[in-house]
């Protein structure tokens, strides 16, 4: 399952206690030697080029950095906690849900530091002094506060297909990359995206929107959302359907009344299933589409040269906008 929008309760690592001992022998008797507790672990947080990465979450909802060990006699001082580093897909947003700080990850190689460990107390050793040469007393370690953190993945994919179900989504993206869909002829086969890599690039098939979707009819508003977060927008349309454009017009108006942004993205209009058609009624369909001023492309999944093309159109996109995410 894709998880994007999660809450975590994450926590730094509490400083270990400082040792209150005095040092003794068979035959002698010595004065403080409690050593310090040493340090909580810190959490960071780093960027990875696995956009499920938040997956890791579904179940795992709180996470801990390692506490500081207590200090020991003969002043040994306690080993500090490990970090935690938990990594997130790159740009994903960070926020402090107790502050409403936000951040942002948007590389693989900082590691962000985002809560730091609790100090170790001081072991009796530390307060001997002059005037008190027996100090039968040492520090707690300092305590760390849980926090609330929510992640959001601002980007999924460079590409994502929508479009209405049975459109040829899956088949196409089994078809370009490495992703395994289920694939089936009855509507909503994909209920959840489905990513795969090609060249560098991440597509993602996102489930099939249906008329009504942006009042929340099925799982439209979930499924909108992750149209949100793809940079162009393929928009898939069966050629053999017989009404193209009332296909079409039924996705751009969830698209507006959910987000009137999405109108805004890069679009191109992509007819599937064109082994279906003669290829005058294919020429037909595609000046028809052509005149909503689109970018029209037809494609089978068992013509490998349209597929081929297919692949130089979004690799040549994606090196004229802005750098990928993996």
């Amino acid at each position: 399952m894709l998880i994007d929008d999660v809450i975590i309760k994450v926590k730094a690592g509490n400083g270990g206690d400082g040792a209150s001992t005095f040092l003794r022998t068979r035959t002698f008797k010595g004065g403080p030697d409690g050593g310090n507790g040493g340090d909580g672990g810190d959490v960071y947080f780093q960027g990875t080029d696995d956009l499920t990465a938040l997956s890791q979450f579904r179940y795992k909802k709180e996470l801990k950095a390692q506490d500081g060990f207590p200090g020991a006699r003969k002043k040994m001082f306690g080993k500090d906690g490990e970090d935690l580093v938990i990594k997130i897909p790159v740009g994903t947003s960070i926020i402090n849900l107790e502050t409403a700080e936000q951040y942002e990850v948007n590389d693989t190689h900082f590691q962000f530091l985002f809560a730091k460990g609790g100090k170790g107390g001081r072991g009796n050793a530390e307060f001997k002094t002059a005037i008190n040469q027996a100090p039968r007393y040492a520090e707690k370690g300092r305590k760390t506060p849980e926090v609330d953190v929510r992640l959001v993945l601002k980007l999924i994919a460079d590409i994502g297909f929508a479009g209405l179900p049975n459109a040829g989504k899956s088949s196409l993206l089994k078809t370009l990359t490495n992703a395994d869909p289920k694939i089936g002829d009855y509507p909503f086969t994909t209920l959840e995206p489905n990513l795969g890599v090609m060249d560098n690039l991440v597509l993602v098939d996102i489930p099939g929107i249906i008329e009504g979707a942006s009042g929340g009819k099925g799982l439209g508003l979930e499924f909108l959302k992750h149209v949100e977060k793809t940079k162009l927008i393929v928009h898939c349309i069966d050629s053999a359907i017989p009404n193209l454009l009332e296909a079409y017009g039924i996705i751009r108006k969830e698209f507006e009344l959910h987000n009137s942004l999405l109108l805004e993205k890069p679009e191109i209009v992509l007819l599937t299933k064109i082994d279906l058609i003669s290829a005058e009624e294919l020429a037909q369909k595609i000046n028809l589409m052509k005149r909503k001023n689109k970018h029209v492309v037809a494609v089978s999944i068992y013509d490998q040269k349209r597929i081929e093309n297919l692949k130089k159109l979004f690799v040549n996109y994606s090196a004229k906008n802005k750098p990928t995410l993996v």
